[in-house]
């Protein structure tokens, strides 16, 4: 497992942080994520999605229902990435979004995390 990228994007007061890695297992997968809460214990959420061949895991972590984990899953699939994992921690600034602005500072903070991983 390595880390490839991270990057943070706030909105409202909230604070999303992408990390990206690249993965070969869902042991390795598992143990980063466990790592990340342990790491961010006061964040309220911290969705995922990995790819590792035919083994796809996706969680929105109480987040409302396909805002977090399905669209970051999307994003992988659109980038045909593969043996990757990206979960972004949210620290919950007060003010909530809503479902189509959570879906958007989920998504936009993965991509930007992506796109950083290409420079």
């Amino acid at each position: 497992m390595k880390l490839i990228n991270t990057y943070t994007y706030e909105i409202k007061k909230s604070k999303f942080i992408a990390y990206c890695y690249e993965i070969n297992t869902k042991e390795e997968a598992d143990a980063i994520l466990e790592n990340l809460k342990k790491e961010h214990k006061k964040a309220k959420h911290i969705p995922y999605a990995y790819k590792i061949d035919n083994i796809i895991r996706k969680s929105d972590d109480k987040e409302p229902s396909n805002t977090a984990g399905t669209p970051l899953y999307n994003l992988i699939e659109k980038e045909n990435l593969n043996h990757i994992l990206i979960a972004v921690v949210r620290y919950f600034g007060g003010i909530k979004l809503g479902a189509g602005g959570l879906l958007r500072a989920y998504l936009n903070t993965a991509k930007e995390g992506i796109k950083r991983k290409e420079d």
